[in-house]
């Protein structure tokens, strides 16, 4: 993405076409039930974000290729699809087709619908809480843990997590185990000491209060 970002910017691109098709959705999910993860990943690739777009999400792998070869046009593999050294080529190769056997056909319709429903899910909860964590924000910029402990679960861990990237934790090392330690700070407070997160991030409960910030400043 660093390396389309900077050739459409040399190129003062509006948007970036990317390929990706139902059949490329439909494992993204299932990585994302293979990992635990939350909504927001299972809501897997949306069909646009920022200036990328992905304007094939709906059409399966197949059918792209049809078109392909009824217009003439050539198509290239990506070797590293077929490598099974990836976990996206085992699941595209091998979990899949075993699933479509045993389930029968219109698993990757059902995955990719699934998809949609939870990014509306998650859409909705990351709106409440970004009004919630204006709310609960106090002068000095902390956290009232009271008033997070009233909110449900999913909503509470989206505030800390907005709090603790906005601290400067790398969204990519920012993991559920990380939220579910600095949730016990709002609901198993027993006294805990300061909780260490990546990219040097503190976070700590003080009077009441959740604070974030990087180690050192």
């Amino acid at each position: 993405y660093a390396a389309l970002d900077e050739a459409a910017d040399r190129h003062g691109a509006v948007a970036v076409l990317l390929g990706h098709t139902r059949d490329d959705q439909a494992e993204t999910v299932l990585l994302g039930l293979a990992r635990g993860s939350g909504a927001r990943s299972l809501a897997g690739m949306p069909a646009q974000k920022g200036r990328y777009r992905r304007p094939l999400l709906e059409l399966d792998r197949a059918a792209t290729r049809q078109a392909c070869a009824a217009q003439s046009i050539p198509v290239w593999d990506d070797p590293h699809n077929c490598d099974p050294a990836y976990t996206r080529s085992r699941v595209r190769h091998e979990v899949l087709p075993v699933l479509e056997k045993h389930l029968g056909g219109g698993v990757v319709e059902a995955l990719a619908r699934t998809a949609r429903l939870f990014r509306d899910d998650a859409d909705a909860l990351d709106q409440w809480a970004s009004l919630a964590e204006r709310d609960l924000r106090t002068g000095d910029g902390a956290l009232d843990a009271v008033k997070l402990a009233e909110l449900p679960p999913a909503v509470r861990r989206r505030v800390l997590r907005r709090a603790a990237l906005r601290a400067g934790c790398p969204a990519g090392d920012l993991f559920a185990r990380h939220l579910e330690t600095i949730d016990l700070l709002v609901t198993g407070w027993r006294g805990q000491g300061p909780l260490h997160l990546p990219g040097g991030v503190e976070a700590t409960r003080r009077c009441g209060t959740l604070v974030f910030r990087r180690q050192g400043d």
